[in-house]
C-alpha cells in the first residue's frame, strides 16, 4: 500500500514559508518576473518573512541598482542580484536579528515575449540562503 502525499498548491507553499518564523529576507524582480512577492502577500503572513521587495523594470534602474551586465536576462545579472540583496541583508539586519534568522534573498530576472511574438521568452531565477542564525 502505497502512502499519499498531499499536494500543495503555491499559496499553500507560500503561506508554510510565510509561518516558519526565522526566515526572513528579500524579493528581488526584475523585467517580466514581477509575481513571486505578490502570492505571498496575498497569502498572508508576509509581515514576517519579507524584509524587502524590489523590482525594477526599466533597464537604467536595474543597472543603478545591480551594475551594468552584459545581458539583462543572464545568470551574471542573476548572481549580481543575489550578491547585492545578501549583502544588504547583513548590513542592515544582523545586528538586529541575525542570532535568530536564517536570511534569505529569492531573485529572478525574466524576459516576456513581445507583443509582435517575435522573441523567445526566458529567464533565470535563484535563491541564495542560510540554513542556520
Amino acid at each position: 500500500m502505497s502512502e499519499q502525499k498531499e499536494l500543495l498548491t503555491t499559496n499553500r507553499k507560500a503561506l508554510t514559508i510565510n509561518l516558519d518564523e526565522p526566515k526572513y529576507g528579500t524579493f528581488a524582480e526584475i523585467g517580466a518576473g514581477q509575481e513571486v512577492a505578490r502570492v505571498f502577500f496575498q497569502t498572508g503572513g508576509a509581515s514576517g518573512t519579507i524584509a524587502k521587495t524590489i523590482s525594477a523594470y526599466d533597464m537604467t534602474f536595474s543597472d543603478a541598482i545591480y551594475g551594468k551586465a552584459p545581458r539583462y536576462v543572464s545568470r551574471e545579472r542573476l548572481g549580481l542580484m543575489l550578491d547585492h540583496e545578501y549583502k544588504l541583508l547583513n548590513e542592515r539586519l544582523a545586528a538586529q536579528r541575525g542570532d535568530r534568522t536564517t536570511f534569505f534573498v529569492f531573485a529572478d530576472t525574466v524576459a516576456a515575449r513581445n507583443f509582435k511574438g517575435t522573441n523567445e521568452a526566458h529567464g533565470w531565477m535563484g535563491i541564495r540562503f542560510q540554513t542556520e542564525p
